[in-house]
């Protein structure tokens, strides 16, 4: 395992360090135990950073399952680099403010373990080279995140949003896998790098479609595109350190690298970049729209985390459109670094807001808009970091949000200017929906300040406002002074993060030399679209109750929250009708099921591959065999008609006793043995049961002919006669029996064969089918404690209401 192995498993092995050690140390806060480990993992990211910034690829590789090609290999270059960072740089900042958030009082030791967890996976998701093992990293950010979501779980609320959030993640991620195992039929290998290299192929072949499609839905649900965005509202009944942590920097961004990393390889279809484009300009707008609406502050910023998203996104479609159609070289360059840069400023003042608001829940006790206000004197500190960061979010200057922002108008204007061919007639849509989205995030960013600070305490909030503490305030304010120093001095990270994740983003050794400046002169566009964005979002923010009405119109009925819940209620009313139409009950309903289908699978392998019989060398029937065969079937006819249990376990034990005089004739007297001394056994096993049952029975009434029964039984009987005959007919190797009567003695020492090939050339066999019985005996052990204890506690409640 290299060191680079290890960093990326360092926190599930500190997870399982971490459940030990709360179990005996819960006077500590147990994040200051924690709080190394994301350190640890940045301050060796940054020692990678200048092999990175000179062009260079780290790739290491470590055998998992080398034969089906399942390896773990990492590929750190500028666009994984970047992630990683945010990864564990913002994780460290989460489990700092988690301190001051969480009480010891809550159950840590589940937190922290989910949390490390969840930062190991999405570790793995963004280091990888191996599709299916990026699978399963992806996989495991989605359980990880619906146990911190579900972390209260005896919140209602809670456990919904943790379902909802793992049924629309983990249903992406397996139509993912598909998508995956599709460019593996094309390409002939796992590796990302690989299929880059087999570009030529994927381009040619007719089932890139299929791949695309399937691999944008992995993104799509994973980064809450349009319309799977009904999670993530949902989610925010998480604690809010994971808020800000799964659903500002990391977890929702697994998708934007997704199609970051994958674009290389699909950048030439239009079915890629089309829909990367659309779905992510209709989700930033959309959200943006649909975020003014909402009174839950947390609501608020998870619509906001969508249409931002949404932006990111849509700059990765837009980038991959004029490379695929060469529109203009420039355009790509624009809208893949700012798609990068976005990507860091939202990490950076999305991940502080998530973390003030928490703060303003934590020291008022609501979220709810309507109750607050006027807390700008009581709380200065937080007004100041909600001023910075909301402003960011808004795209004004001097904040690290205008600079990115700037570039995504930048890049959506240049579009009147390019040539998409057929879509160039409708290409001012683009621009457009994008000032529209950008407007509408201006209004609920200032509708964050304005609700929370200003106006009068018209309301009182369930606990009394105050500044919080230290502890809960550092990690918010270092998001905050990096929103303001990449805002001032945005160049520190144009050839350190920006520059070498846009060319991993090209897959292009060609090296970038990134330029941000906040002023470009008068003659930029963008400054006007802004300058636009303002007016107009003042304006409509100032009038808001003029048209506020507008979102009246939008009925329940009509939303796809709505949807998803009849869906589940649905699905699982049909569900149960079709469970409860073939789960009844009854043993003999399930025999017929098995047997039934025994019989089709029989019927269409007979039709598909026909039946060859041998039966030249078969023994001739003798007259006891005949005599025996006659006993068995009038003893099982004799069952089915009789209304007797006592004739019934007679002719029961009868068939047994005759199949041992079968093996006497065959010459195998251990078996025969063996055959009589259970069948002894289980008839008085029998004996003793039914002397102990009530008097009527189901079994003790006259029982109806049913044909389907007759069919399904002779049906049976048939096809295993012929199986047998057939395996007789058609041997393909060498009888066994020959090696074991040659060896029994000399490599055994051993008289008897049977017993040999029991205990010593099918030893193993043995062993687990007396593991088997042991697992079974401590399960009849259990079950019996089970019920005696609940036996003890019947009683000691009954003892109870007597005495009360």
């Amino acid at each position: 395992m290299t060191l680079i192995h290890l960093a990326i498993l360092l926190p599930v092995i500190a997870a399982i360090a971490v459940g030990i050690l709360y179990r005996y140390y819960r006077r500590i806060h147990l994040g200051w135990f924690v709080l190394p480990v994301p350190l640890l993992i940045v301050i060796y990211l940054f020692t990678l950073m200048p092999q990175v910034m000179n062009g260079q690829v780290i790739h290491e590789t470590m055998q998992f399952m080398p034969r089906v090609g399942m390896n773990f290999d990492v590929y750190i270059d500028g666009l994984g680099l970047l992630f990683a960072i945010l990864i564990s740089g913002i994780g460290a900042l989460v489990v700092l403010y988690s301190i001051g958030y969480l009480s010891t009082r809550e159950n840590l030791g589940n937190f922290y373990v989910y949390l490390l967890i969840f930062m190991t996976a999405m570790l793995g998701v963004v280091l990888n080279d191996n599709v299916v093992m990026l699978y399963l990293f992806w996989e495991l950010t989605s359980i990880s995140s619906f146990l911190l979501i579900a972390f209260w779980y005896t919140r209602d609320r809670s456990l919904y949003g943790a379902l909802k959030s793992m049924i629309i993640t983990m249903f992406g991620g397996f139509l993912m896998l598909g998508g995956f195992i599709t460019l593996y039929l094309i390409t002939d290998t796992f590796s990302i790098r690989g299929m880059i290299e087999a570009l030529p192929l994927i381009q040619e072949s007719p089932l890139t479609p299929i791949a695309v499609v399937l691999i944008l839905f992995g993104a799509f649900t994973k980064s809450a595109q349009f319309p799977f965005y009904i999670w993530l509202p949902d989610a925010m009944e998480a604690p809010t350190p994971v808020s800000a942590y799964l659903h500002s920097a990391t977890m929702v961004k697994a998708g934007i690298y997704l199609v970051a990393r994958f674009t290389p390889l699909f950048a030439f279809s239009n079915l890629w970049v089309w829909t990367i484009l659309i779905v992510g300009l209709f989700t930033m707008a959309w959200a943006s729209f649909n975020a003014i609406k909402k009174d839950d502050l947390k609501a608020v910023l998870a619509f906001s985390t969508v249409s931002q998203l949404g932006l990111i996104m849509s700059l990765l479609g837009l980038g991959a459109l004029s490379l695929v159609t060469g529109a203009n070289d420039e355009l790509f360059t624009v809208a893949v670094v700012a798609a990068v840069f976005h990507t860091i400023n939202h990490a950076t003042f999305k991940g502080a807001l998530f973390m003030i608001i928490g703060i303003i829940d934590h020291e008022t006790g609501t979220r709810s808009l309507k109750r607050l206000g006027g807390l700008l004197t009581i709380m200065p500190f937080s007004f100041t970091m909600t001023v910075i960061t909301a402003l960011s979010m808004a795209g004004l200057p001097p904040f690290n949000g205008f600079l990115s922002k700037e570039l995504f108008l930048e890049a959506m204007i240049t579009v009147l200017h390019a040539d998409f061919g057929a879509m160039t007639s409708v290409d001012f849509l683009i621009p457009l929906v994008a000032i529209v989205g950008s407007i509408f995030t201006f209004i609920y960013s200032v509708l964050i300040i304005h609700g929370i600070f200003f106006g009068k305490r018209t309301h009182d909030t369930p606990k009394e406002p105050h500044e919080a503490p230290l502890l809960m305030l550092i990690s918010p304010a270092i998001l905050s002074l990096l929103v303001i120093v990449f805002g001032l001095f945005p160049n520190i990270l144009s050839s350190t993060i920006i520059d070498p994740a846009a060319m991993g983003i090209m897959a292009s050794e060609t090296s970038l030399h990134t330029h941000l400046a906040m002023w470009h002169g008068f003659n930029n566009p963008a400054l006007w679209a802004t300058i636009a964005v303002v007016i107009i979002g003042t304006l409509l923010f100032y009038f808001k109750d003029k048209w506020i009405f507008i979102y009246n119109y939008h009925k329940e009925p009509f939303t796809l929250n709505y949807a998803y819940d009849q869906g589940l209620l649905y699905s699982r009313f049909g569900s149960k009708k079709i469970t409860d139409s073939y789960m009844t009950g009854y043993l003999r309903n399930y025999l017929v099921y098995i047997f039934g289908f025994f019989i089709l699978m029989g019927l269409l392998t007979v039709i598909n591959t026909g039946l060859r019989l041998d039966l030249s060398d078969l023994a001739p029937v003798r007259i006891q065999e005949i005599i025996i065969t006659l006993i068995i079937l009038i003893a099982t006819a004799v069952i089915l008609i009789t209304r007797s249990r006592m004739v019934a376990i007679i002719m029961l034990g009868t068939i047994g006793f005759s199949m041992a005089l079968f093996f006497v004739f065959f010459r195998a007297p251990d078996l025969a043995l063996t055959q009589l001394g259970i069948e002894t056994v289980t008839t008085a096993l029998f004996l003793v049961c039914f002397y102990h049952l009530p008097k009527k029975s189901r079994h003790e009434e006259r029982m109806r002919f049913k044909f389907t029964n007759l069919l399904v039984s002779l049906g049976v009987g048939t096809f295993v006669i012929l199986i047998g005959l057939a395996a007789y007919s058609n041997r393909l190797f060498d009888s066994i029996s020959e090696f074991h009567i040659e060896n029994v003695y000399d490599l055994a020492a051993g008289g008897n064969m049977v017993n040999v090939i029991l205990v010593d050339f099918r030893g193993f066999d043995t062993l687990f089918e007396t593991l088997v019985f042991a697992i079974a005996g401590i399960g009849i052990y259990g079950l019996m404690k089970l019920k005696l204890s609940r036996k003890g506690e019947d009683n000691e409640e009954h003892a109870e209401e007597s005495r009360v």
